[in-house]
């Protein structure tokens, strides 16, 4: 569907929703996890993670996922190749928000609401299933191209003028489809770890005003090393007050 004419169909209807107006569609929800490969609890977590994505197994939700690797583990004998100082940030972002006893991994964020342990599959499912019961805005990915380490995406949100928000925070990342790992130090030492959707670039890009159909024409970086496996690319607008994800859309490249 070109741009101009989802355009047109969004100041139809206003603001298309799944989960409110699309009953039928599954509702994206964004599953973040906080991980580590210095982290001897973390595989079991990247493992579930990989489980969400592959089979998709919450009714009436499509799962978004995300592997965001910190950086504080890299000093205890291993240091991560997917870690940054970003990640890190993100985590400390979510445990003030919600006053949490400081950051751990693995940890999971669902949909920018719930937090918990990332290995834990019930309370995971728990909290998915409460996520996919809110109406989210329809991001609308087209044009994604890649050349050469350039990615570039058109994205339009439609508007939501009767929303209670009035304006939230687009980013977009760029993540690795898949990549493994043979960790030689470390409380994995000599053991070979396997992630999904390893975040290699998050961007901030911009407000968005909710009031109004809004268009961003993105250009990222491929960093070196990226894409060995393929690539996916991941919007995701965040409520700026409450850091709920308000919409999600995920393409592969």
């Amino acid at each position: 569907m070109k741009p101009a004419f989802l355009s047109f169909v969004f100041m139809l209807t206003g603001a298309l929703l799944f989960g409110a107006e699309n009953p039928g569609v599954p509702v994206p929800v964004l599953l973040e996890l906080f991980t580590s490969e210095g982290c001897s609890s973390c595989p079991p977590a990247d493992r579930l993670l990989q489980l969400f994505d592959q089979s998709q197994p919450v009714a009436h939700a499509n799962l978004i996922v995300l592997s965001e690797h910190v950086d504080y583990w890299d000093r205890l004998g291993w240091k991560d190749p997917f870690s940054s100082p970003q990640f890190t940030a993100r985590q400390q972002d979510y445990s003030d928000r919600y006053s949490r006893e400081g950051v751990y991994t693995p940890q999971l964020v669902v949909d920018g609401r719930f937090v918990l342990v990332g290995s834990d599959s019930r309370e995971a499912n728990a909290a998915i299933q409460r996520a996919a019961r809110e109406p989210k805005l329809a991001l609308a990915l087209s044009n994604t191209a890649r050349d050469g380490k350039q990615v570039k995406v058109h994205i339009e949100v439609p508007a939501a003028p009767n929303a209670k928000r009035k304006s939230a925070v687009l980013y977009v990342a760029i993540t690795d489809n898949r990549a493994e790992s043979h960790v030689a130090r470390g409380e994995n030492a000599g053991r070979s770890l396997a992630h999904v959707s390893v975040v290699r670039v998050l961007k901030q890009a911009g407000a968005i005003d909710l009031r109004s159909v809004a268009t961003r024409d993105i250009l990222l970086t491929v960093p070196a090393g990226a894409g060995a496996n393929g690539l996916r690319l991941v919007a995701f607008l965040e409520d700026p007050g409450s850091g709920h994800i308000v919409g999600a859309a995920v393409q592969k490249l």
